[in-house]
């Protein structure tokens, strides 16, 4: 039985397709559109379906989408409109002004918003984009059932029905679904049981989506900078931030309307300085939710018993958080969805739809990686690069080669197998580079035009992280911070964060063999089983999908050297 996941409703469209428990792909419409996080200015957005995305999973399968047996969809509009109809049709506003806000958390397009996803089977069938009609022409015939799952369901599926426990508790905290915002379970096997939730307004995601806007950035998609420049500041705005976040019994909180320039003064616009005031804001606000999320977490290892925990939604890519709620929360072992964020909700609901169409309690598939992307052969590859005409070489070892580059301070672009599911780039879409320099920070940040206060993350060798890191275990998906060791930070200081943190990614070889092999051949060279891993894309770009978005990347950075497949491609020096 094969069950295509969506997810189209707010931000980071993507699609996952499930074969009887087992995921066989998953990607970020973005990665094929080039349109970062999916998202169009309102009001021409139309909440398009991820069809790229859809295309890429199906094409993996060998399947078209008159294979398909149910599609699910990561949002149930029927939560807010409160019934069904036989049509399955709304009508809509054509101006914002014909739509009364009564409140503010809502939008003016928020019928646009509903209409286009109540309208969504019609999309898929309709809607297809003509040099994609090949395998999604199957649509039409309408053979497949289509389901609207709820947003926090998908969010909590997504961590649970992957993760390494069969019986945990689960926690789910983004900005907002249909009207929850926090959601608390109780899993077992593939059933999940909800013990409680936070409805809209109060949602701690939109908190720091709004302070995130006030800083000068862009919500929805800059709240990692905001993490980053909390390590800059003091928290002295951290009794305001308790007096907008108010804790309630019950793993309840509420959040009052924060009025950030009534208390803070006037917002930063985007390109002005980043003044003192601002890294005191962002410190104070991460520290509260931090003790938010970790009330939060207690309650409900009261609640549940379990030793167990998993979350998602997108306060889960808060790395410090994880690492808090790790380090001082009530359980013993915690796993978060890679893609906690809303891409995630894809996977989740066809997990979902499966497990209870097929009536199973049995689970088919383990996330132990993120590989749920695209790979591309060596053949298609040397076609491209004779095409350019570009010089490359075909090295003996790759490895070793790319390895020697490496210790001698070259900065490589590394696009190797499938592409990674999620935010983080996890070795098959990276620029990797030496961590021996502290200088190697700020150059990769001017090569990726990132603000100069953003640290780069560090991937390890999973037998050795503890030596490195303190308190470091299996940690696959750079979710989590440790401290780097007292005794080693002069030897890798480019990843030591200034508060002396490091977000990182462990490696085994069953996981992806030519990446741990070189990190095991620097290793060979320096003593060092740690290299420098960020996201191979450049600034506003999403992450490279393809062959030719590789080159494109590569030719318009300053990066020095290429390892695409089984070839490489080095730049020459400049006079």
């Amino acid at each position: 039985m094969y069950t295509l996941g969506i997810n189209a409703a707010f931000h980071d469209s993507a699609a996952c397709l499930v074969c009887d428990g087992r995921v066989l792909a998953a990607a970020e419409e973005e990665r094929f559109t080039r349109i970062k996080h999916g998202k169009r200015p309102i009001p021409f957005s139309t909440y398009e379906l991820p069809f790229h995305a859809i295309d890429y999973c199906l094409r993996e399968a060998g399947i078209s989408l008159a294979d398909v047996d149910h599609v699910a969809y990561s949002f149930d509009p029927f939560i807010l409109l409160g019934q069904r109809g036989g049509r399955e049709t709304i009508a809509l506003p054509l101006e914002p002004s014909a739509h009364p806000v009564p409140e503010g958390w809502e939008s003016a397009w928020d019928p646009l918003f509903l209409s286009s996803i109540v309208n969504a089977p019609r999309h898929l069938s309709g809607g297809v984009p003509h040099h994609l009609e090949a395998r999604l022409r199957g649509g039409r015939a309408g053979g497949y059932r289509w389901h609207f799952v709820e947003h926090h369901v998908a969010h909590a599926v997504s961590a649970f029905h992957v993760s390494p426990f069969s019986h945990a508790a689960v926690m789910t905290l983004d900005g907002r679904g249909e009207r929850a915002t926090t959601t608390y379970s109780l899993g077992d096997g593939t059933h999940l049981e909800r013990l409680g939730q936070v409805e809209l307004p109060h949602s701690l995601g939109l908190l720091y989506e709004r302070v995130t806007e006030y800083l000068g950035f862009q919500h929805a998609s800059d709240e990692y900078k905001v993490m980053a420049l909390a390590s800059f500041g003091q928290p002295r705005y951290r009794a305001e931030f308790r007096e907008i976040i108010e804790l309630a019994p019950g793993g309840r909180y509420l959040t009052h309307p924060p009025r950030l320039d009534e208390r803070f003064g006037p917002a930063r616009r985007r390109g002005q300085p980043l003044l003192q005031r601002h890294r005191d804001i962002a410190r104070s606000l991460q520290e509260v939710l931090e003790e938010t999320v970790l009330e939060l977490a207690r309650w409900l290892h009261g609640a549940t018993g379990t030793e167990h925990l998993c979350v998602a939604g997108g306060v889960g890519l808060n790395c410090v958080v994880n690492a808090r709620v790790r380090r001082d929360g009530p359980f013993r072992e915690i796993w978060v969805q890679p893609a906690a964020g809303d891409a995630g909700t894809a996977l989740g609901a066809a997990l979902w739809i499966d497990a209870q169409e097929r009536k199973t309690a049995a689970r088919a598939f383990r996330m132990d990686h993120a590989y749920l992307g695209p790979a591309f052969p060596d053949a298609e590859i040397e076609a491209l690069l004779r095409w350019t005409g570009l010089p490359y070489r075909r090295p003996g070892d790759l490895v070793e080669e790319t390895a020697d580059l490496l210790a001698q301070g070259k900065v490589v672009g590394w696009f190797q197998g499938r592409m990674e599911f999620g935010p983080r780039a996890l070795g098959s879409r990276s620029i990797l580079a030496s961590p021996l320099r502290a200088e190697m920070q700020d150059r990769l940040n001017e090569i990726k035009g990132r603000e100069e206060f953003r640290p780069v993350a560090p991937v390890v060798l999973e037998e050795e992280a503890g030596r490195w890191f303190a308190g470091a275990g299996v940690s696959p998906f750079m979710l989590f911070v440790y401290p780097v060791r007292a005794e080693v930070a002069d030897r890798i200081p480019a990843v030591r964060h200034v508060d002396g943190t490091a977000r990182i990614q462990t490696i085994n070889r069953t996981q992806n063999p030519r990446y741990y092999d070189l990190i095991r051949a620097f290793a060979a060279r320096t003593g060092v089983p740690v290299l420098i891993n960020t996201s191979l894309n450049t600034h506003s770009e999403p992450i490279v999908c393809t062959p030719r978005d590789a080159l494109a990347c590569f030719f318009t950075s300053p990066l020095d050297a290429l390892a695409i497949g089984s070839f490489l491609l080095e730049k020459s020096p400049l006079p």
